[in-house]
């Protein structure tokens, strides 16, 4: 779809942004259910047909789980899909066996049957679950949902907390899910599958209401299964406060765009001024509006702020810290020759037929050995090259870690990040302490990137 058509629509109408489908309850036993099926939504507003979709208890997105830091999380999740699944829990500090991780933590969840993953969730902040069986499939076609952490005291009322879900999508030119596409070659060995539409907490070009001269938190969820959002928030007047489930010691003016890769999370603040309408926009050279902030008039302004405080994260000791480098190679235009699988070294014809286009430090997809081993409390500095003609969004699980410099250059702020982006040519270096016993998957979150090749993991023993 084209511009002009995009605005088209937008003439057709907007929805009323409501909360990410509704906030999931509990059983009277304390358990929160959750199940993966099919069902049908409309991603283009009323302009499109009903797509087929996969979601979580027949919702776009998934139902939000909120919940306060340290408080253990038991939910029942069943599969009523034809084919297997799991869950992921995305940059919780969680018990590795609760990970979700189908093959390295736990057996896919087949259809018919259910698991019970059971987990404390240690830290505040914005996070969100998703499928994490074939992710490159699963995701795109609607399998994820916010999860929230909140502090034992929230910060900001209820309807002035608002999770904006992001999610891009590839619709025909009816406006439907295109699904022929899924599992392209060419998508994997390119940027990954990138769609042409957005929408927020499943709605078309939705109204966000915001009240004049209030305070509201935005928690901006990136479920995009490979597009890169550069959004510009001092654009409506906001300032960042966290980023990845993370809160800063203060807010942030950003000035110019900012990055929200595939799984990343951005936590803002705003108290709009004048009553109105804010555009919402995605910068792609020029801004384009997906939503609109409609800013109603209050009675009284709330000038007081209460920031969320950091969560009690280690520190790296990089002063006994061991060094690893993390190569990334392979895809369109990358030049590769050749690559590992399982100890086997293929040509590009065996790597076209086997569908790996991408490696990390050679190497294409899970080994039956760790790309390290570390032991628990070590710190570990990865050093990252991205040597490939495209960006990278490589995400770590289990753990938290510091972005310490971009091409040799040590970074004004070093934010702890549990997703981390690169671009081409690009040296980046991360640091972490290695506390969180397991095994642990280290991948690329353009999620056709990651089945093509471009995943590993490492175990703290």
């Amino acid at each position: 779809m084209d511009r002009r058509s995009i605005l088209k629509a937008a003439l057709l109408g907007t929805a009323s942004l409501a909360a990410p489908s509704f906030s999931l309850a509990r059983t009277p036993d304390g358990l929160f259910e959750l199940t993966a099926g099919k069902g049908q939504g409309r991603l283009y507003g009323d302009a499109g047909g009903l797509s087929e979709l996969w979601l979580y208890n027949d919702r776009l997105p998934g139902p939000e789980i909120r919940v306060k830091r340290g408080e253990r999380v038991r939910v029942l999740f069943k599969n009523t899909l034809d084919e297997p699944t799991s869950v992921h829990w995305h940059g919780i500090r969680i018990d590795n066996a609760m990970d979700g991780v189908a093959g390295l933590t736990q057996p896919p969840v087949q259809p018919g049957e259910s698991f019970e993953y059971d987990f404390v969730a240690p830290d505040a902040g914005t996070y969100w679950y998703h499928a994490h069986t074939m992710s490159w499939n699963q995701v795109p076609r609607g399998l994820a949902g916010p999860l929230i952490v909140e502090d034992e005291k929230p910060h900001f009322p209820v309807k002035r907390d608002i999770t904006l879900f992001l999610s891009d999508w590839r619709l025909d030119d009816k406006g439907l899910l295109e699904t022929a596409s899924f599992g392209a070659m060419h998508d994997f060995a390119h940027a990954g599958r990138l769609g042409n539409w957005l929408t927020i907490n499943g709605q078309s070009m939705p109204d966000i209401p915001l009240q004049q001269g209030r305070w509201h938190r935005l928690r901006l969820i990136n479920a995009s299964a490979s597009r890169v959002l550069d959004l510009a928030p001092d654009r409506f007047g906001a300032q960042v406060i966290g980023l990845d489930g993370q809160a800063f010691s203060a807010p942030r003016e950003i000035s110019g765009t900012l990055q929200l890769a595939p799984a990343q999370r951005m936590d803002l603040i705003v108290r709009p001024e004048k009553t109105g309408t804010l555009p919402f926009e995605m910068m792609t050279g020029k801004p384009f509006t997906f939503a609109r902030f409609q800013v109603t008039e209050t009675d009284s302004e709330d000038l007081q702020l209460t920031l969320p405080p950091a969560n009690d994260l280690e520190e790296p000791d990089l002063s006994f810290a061991r060094e690893l480098p993390l190569v990334m190679a392979g895809g369109a235009m990358g030049g590769m020759r050749s690559l590992m699988r399982d100890g086997v070294s293929l040509n590009p014809r065996e790597m076209m037929e086997a569908g790996l286009f991408w490696a990390f430090n050679g190497s294409a997809g899970m080994e039956d050995t760790p790309f390290f081993t570390a032991n628990q409390g070590e710190t570990i500095v990865l050093e990252s090259r991205n040597d490939t003609a495209f960006p990278h969004a490589i995400h770590l699980h289990g753990h938290h870690f510091r972005v310490l410099e971009r091409n040799g250059v040590k970074l004004d702020h070093q934010d702890w990040r549990d997703t981390f982006t690169t671009v081409p040519e690009e040296t980046v270096k991360i640091a972490f302490v290695a506390d969180n016993p397991g095994k642990w998957l280290l991948h690329c979150h353009m999620l056709g990137h990651s089945a093509s090749g471009m995943m590993n993991w490492f175990e703290v023993s």
